[in-house]
């Protein structure tokens, strides 16, 4: 998965550099938990053993919702505001709270197998259009 050109990636630390973008997150040493986004210091044990992994690019919804409101600031999108799904994605390590491409509440089913997309969020000033991460339905590019 590639951001193309035009366009940059919302906070690149969330994510591997490379052609092939994933998510990254961090694995404690000590403990073994492991974290979204990647931190340097463990939630659970408190070490700084943390070391950087590169998070499956397919799981399971874990849970979810359909936001129907406009989150309040820093949120920003193009135009007018619609209607996303949202959730909980069990990538077997951690469980990642992200955007869902489907809105649709009647197609979405917890245990449902979904695959890491990159997706627009909104347009900087210059043209340049920002892109975030989500989960959409089957195998995608994010399951390599």
């Amino acid at each position: 998965m590639t951001a193309a050109t035009g366009t940059r990636l919302v906070d690149p630390a969330l994510f591997t550099s490379g052609a092939d973008v994933r998510l990254r997150g961090s694995t404690c040493s000590d403990c073994t938990a492991t974290t979204f986004p990647a931190g340097s210091s463990c939630p659970r044990c408190g070490s700084e053993a943390m070391t950087a992994v590169t998070l499956p690019g397919t799981g399971t919804i874990w849970s979810f919702t359909v936001q129907h409101f406009e989150p309040k600031p820093p949120y920003r999108a193009d135009g007018e505001f619609a209607a996303y799904g949202v959730g909980y994605v069990d990538l077997g390590p951690v469980i990642v709270e992200t955007r869902l491409t489907e809105t649709d509440p009647g197609r979405l089913h917890i245990g449902d197998q979904v695959a890491l997309r990159l997706v627009p969020a909104f347009t900087d000033p210059d043209g340049t259009q920002v892109l975030t991460f989500a989960f959409g339905p089957g195998a995608g590019e994010g399951d390599r």
